[in-house]
């Protein structure tokens, strides 16, 4: 077969775009998977994905990214999409301060359906409009902090941020998974890689790093 052993992947990840309508979550997917931008960008319908394979720590990490539709009559139906799910970044508009406060209930929606041990990343998009910012960073920064999420704030049209916030979450997620593996049987490579069981926050790159609340909590 051509490229023999140059191909394997080593880890499947998948990772959640969520947010309102219009935030420009397909945006962030497309200049992260494809580093393309499209200004005429129409709404996602129910979900998409895409996919980008890269090297963490000498391993070969696939990344499938799937992008739900922000409108409220797509909500019944992305909630199965969320399931073995690793790693979410919540996106709002920091030009539109109703995006921003929907973020609680889109944590909610993520936290009832998805795995007890997902890494999420709170992200502020279209920092390339700034002078028509309608959300302080630190108001986004407070919410983050509080909720142990990480904390970015990107321009998918100017490329700001983007690979940065894939890079912290996909990073945090493979080394959970790789503490994990130091503890298991060193024969069950070959199972599909989990987030373990105990709810983790381990600090990472991102702007701003969950300070408190380190502890499990019980569910």
């Amino acid at each position: 077969m051509a490229g023999g052993g140059s191909d394997k992947i080593d880890y499947v990840f998948k990772v959640v775009l969520i947010g309102d309508s219009a935030v420009g979550k397909s945006q962030i997917l497309a200049r992260f998977a494809r580093n393309e931008f499209t200004l005429d960008s129409k709404a996602t319908i129910g979900v998409e994905f895409q996919t980008r394979t890269l090297v963490i720590q000498h391993k070969s990490v696939k990344a499938q990214i799937w992008d739900t539709a922000g409108q409220e009559r797509y909500r019944a139906v992305t909630s199965a999409y969320y399931r073995g799910a690793v790693g979410a970044l919540i996106v709002y508009d920091i030009t539109r301060r109703q995006s921003f406060d929907h973020i609680p209930r889109w944590l909610e929606e993520l936290r009832s359906h998805a795995d007890k041990n997902i890494v999420i990343m709170l992200v502020g998009n279209k920092t390339d409009l700034e002078d028509q910012r309608a959300v302080p960073m630190e108001d986004a920064r407070e919410f983050a902090q509080k909720e142990n999420l990480f904390f970015l704030e990107t321009s998918a049209l100017n490329a700001t941020n983007v690979e940065n916030a894939f890079q912290t979450l996909l990073t945090e997620i493979f080394n959970i998974i790789n503490k994990k593996s130091l503890t298991s049987d060193p024969q069950s490579n070959n199972s599909a890689p989990r987030v373990p069981a105990k709810k983790i926050i381990i600090p990472g790159p991102a702007q701003e790093i969950p300070k408190s609340k380190m502890c499990c909590k019980a569910s």
